[in-house]
């Protein structure tokens, strides 16, 4: 696949020239439209964690956008919390990615596939204190 690939957006009537979005923008609204789901927090990979160590944020970690010729493929990769409902939480992020980038980009993504890879507990601190209590 090209690297350097972006999505032409629909010409209008218009002689202004042409709109292209590159896979990157649409990695970056996914991700950011993950996180605003309550119950999700969107995941990386090891050398996302690595980068954003070195001091160099990823935006679109956890999100992979394919372009292919049915349309735009979203694979979201996210941690939900303890106690969420698994089914309605990834439905719910579906649509908000969806809304999202439809509003930002006039965008419809053929498939939007949620992978929860993990579940996250109350932090540790928090476990300590109540510990501390008894």
């Amino acid at each position: 696949m090209n690297e350097y690939q972006t999505f032409e957006m629909e010409e209008k009537d218009s002689n202004l020239g042409k709109v292209e979005i590159s896979p990157e923008v649409i990695e970056v609204i996914s991700s950011l439209a993950a996180t605003e789901v309550e119950g999700v927090s969107a995941r990386g990979n090891f050398a996302s964690g690595v980068v954003e160590r070195l001091g160099k944020k990823t935006l679109g970690k956890g999100v992979k956008v394919e372009l292919t010729e049915e349309g735009i493929n979203i694979d979201v990769f996210v941690t939900m919390s303890f106690g969420v409902s698994i089914p309605d939480t990834a439905e719910k992020l579906q649509v908000n990615i969806r809304q999202t980038l439809h509003t930002m980009t006039a965008l419809e993504p053929n498939r939007i596939d949620v992978h929860v890879v993990g579940v996250q507990f109350e932090e540790k601190a928090n476990q300590n204190e109540e510990a501390e209590e008894f």
